[in-house]
């Protein structure tokens, strides 16, 4: 008998305390499609993706693979029955290498009990020929590439012969040519019938990769059906309920004799050389460019969580002198970072602890207690204020979804004061309903005085969202345009050395 549909959910439900996470949701995958699973943070995607892998038991509901009922009692299981996952954090262990990572658990043994190294090697070699993937077997995993080392995730999943393979926001570290090869290598495991289920909040790669598209909101299912037959504009609809025909607030017009906030000038490190600009108050500035084009260097060396060779930095005209992210913030500058979650967090702790961190000196008394009442006020206003979804200030903000723990990082730093703030990647892993706050957001701050600098791998982000836009080029800025007169065609001239140091009216 042929089973059309590799797997079958009917009637899922999970519920944590105080939270339903899923609620009866039911649908079908047919063997062999790569299937979208889309909708916004805290849609309920994660929590499924874990209870087809394992992680979690459904609190009601059935899973059927190929017909047949399963029970997952945890990833191992899951495993051995055909279904792996890839999350977007990597499970390897980083100081084994590539074959020790592919066969971490089911280790090839001689007959004498020793582990059968050779064959090991042999059989990893071979799977990582089928992914055309040229990979050093024989160094810690660590200091492969992110596109390596999710390669090496993919092989550990192949070596099992895995059924039904999930990719949790695969791309979202990755650069253009490794996002080709990523997307050829699903292409090749389709053809030989894996089924790919696909997270991602870029649309575009869903109508570029995939057959068809489940949509989740608020934990209960919305739509199923053929990427083919939907739009974008159609999904972005069922995931946040609402049409959204302007994603990027009104730009603010910058007067000529607007306050310049600050001045950078000969900015040299090992990664960057000659980088000077300003900023003006309540400008949002773009720094754009590709992947190694030296966009985050600039922002570290200037607040001094890199070295600086060389640095020239005016506040309001006077000259600072910055040499580490504590004098930055002395100084009214604070840092959103790239990675939200190991550089600008504490997961396991709670919503009210992350953002009272930076300011436990304002809301500690003359013997050094904390004044809890002026503590609760702080953290409640901020909820109130960044529209922070979570059950309590208690809640650790491991569980929040990304764009709920965007907008905590965001509140540690307004309740600094600071009067500049650097957004590094801002949007990165959030789903299109977030990130529509977190651009209102950021033009709020704008509106009122804030000076923002915004560094996006994403174009239509930088083009949307910036008053001027600086390009960069293997470590120099190669020109500065204005916001209001930008075409993705002039930055990306400029993102591939095709100018140096001109200002484009």
């Amino acid at each position: 008998m042929i089973v059309e549909n590799i797997l079958r959910i009917e009637d899922i439900s999970k519920k944590f305390p105080g939270v339903i996470a899923l609620e009866d949701v039911s649908f079908s995958i047919k063997k062999g499609e790569v299937h979208a699973l889309v909708g916004e943070n805290g849609a309920g995607k994660s929590t499924l993706m874990k209870i087809l892998s394992g992680v979690h038991k459904p609190t009601t509901g059935k899973i059927y693979l190929e017909d047949e009922e399963i029970t997952l009692t945890d990833p191992k299981q899951a495993q051995n029955l055909g279904i792996s996952i890839i999350y977007q954090e990597f499970s390897l262990i980083p100081y084994l290498n590539a074959v020790e990572n592919i066969f971490l658990g089911r280790e090839i043994k001689q007959s004498n009990g020793l582990l059968d190294k050779k064959l090991m090697k042999k059989k990893a070699a071979e799977v990582l020929k089928t992914m055309n993937a040229d990979i050093n077997l024989n160094i810690p995993v660590t200091n492969l590439s992110i596109a390596e080392q999710q390669f090496v995730e993919i092989a550990k999943a192949i070596a099992i012969e895995t059924k039904v393979l999930i990719f949790d926001e695969p791309t979202a570290s990755l650069t253009g040519k490794e996002i080709e090869d990523l997307f050829k290598l699903i292409e090749k495991l389709k053809a030989k019938g894996v089924t790919i289920i696909y997270i991602s909040h870029h649309l575009e790669e869903i109508f570029q990769l995939c057959d068809s598209m489940t949509c989740l909101r608020d934990g209960s299912w919305v739509d199923t059906k053929k990427v083919s037959n939907t739009s974008k504009d159609e999904i972005v609809k069922m995931m946040v309920g609402r049409e959204i025909t302007n994603a990027y607030p009104e730009k603010s017009h910058i007067e000529s004799d607007a306050k310049t906030l600050l001045e950078v000038k000969n900015l040299n490190n090992d990664s960057i050389s000659d980088v000077q600009f300003s900023l003006y108050k309540g400008e949002i500035l773009g720094i754009a460019g590709l992947v190694g084009s030296g966009r985050t260097e600039v922002v570290r060396a200037l607040i001094g969580a890199d070295k600086a060779n060389k640095k020239e930095v005016y506040i309001h005209g006077k000259k600072v002198n910055i040499k580490s992210p504590t004098e930055a913030l002395d100084e009214g500058i604070g840092l959103i970072p790239e990675n939200r979650k190991s550089q600008g967090l504490i997961l396991d702790a709670s919503v009210k602890n992350n953002i009272t961190l930076p300011i436990l000196s304002k809301v500690i008394n003359k013997v050094n207690i904390i004044n809890r009442k002026e503590e609760e006020d702080i953290v409640n206003n901020s909820i109130n204020d960044l529209l922070i979804k979570t059950p309590s200030s208690k809640q650790e903000v491991k569980n929040l979804s990304g764009g709920n723990q965007q907008k905590v990082v965001l509140a540690k730093w307004l309740n600094t004061d600071c009067n500049l703030l650097i957004f590094d990647e801002p949007t990165r892993g959030i789903d299109i309903g977030a990130k529509e706050e977190i651009y209102k957001l950021m033009r709020t701050l704008a509106d009122k005085g804030i000076s923002i600098i915004m560094i996006s791998s994403e174009l239509p982000e930088v083009l949307g969202m910036s008053d001027r836009i600086l390009v960069m080029h293997k470590g120099k800025i190669s020109t500065q345009i204005d916001g209001d007169n930008v075409t993705s065609e002039k930055v990306m001239h400029y993102a591939t050395g095709g100018g140096s140091n001109e200002y484009v009216e």
